[in-house]
């Protein structure tokens, strides 16, 4: 299944910093998959709250929303809600098209 691309508009001072920023995101997601598949609730409010952080400052609200729902879910043990953003921050990784501009 092809996803939409979504393009990303981000300061190119920022250009330097964004592939190492996604490789990151790109091993948060393991992090949280192998989280959620051990009921590990620590680890996931952790990566969330960091998320939550990182996101907006390079540009990337949607990485902060998600980040702050999977905080929020682990906070009340929502796995359900947990594996559906996990699926929705993959997704959201998989389809970003960055634009310095």
């Amino acid at each position: 299944m092809s996803l939409e691309k979504i393009i990303v508009n981000i300061d190119p001072d920022l250009e330097e910093l964004i592939p190492g920023f996604l490789e990151n995101r790109i091993k948060d997601i393991e992090i949280l998959k192998n989280a959620a598949g051990q009921g590990d609730l620590a680890a996931l409010k952790s990566v969330g709250h960091s998320l939550k952080g990182v996101g907006g400052g390079y540009g990337f609200a949607k990485i902060t929303e998600l980040g702050a729902g999977i905080e929020a879910s682990a906070i009340i043990n929502d796995m359900e809600r947990i594996n559906q953003l996990i699926s929705d921050l993959t997704d959201y990784l998989q389809s970003i098209e960055v634009k310095y501009q």
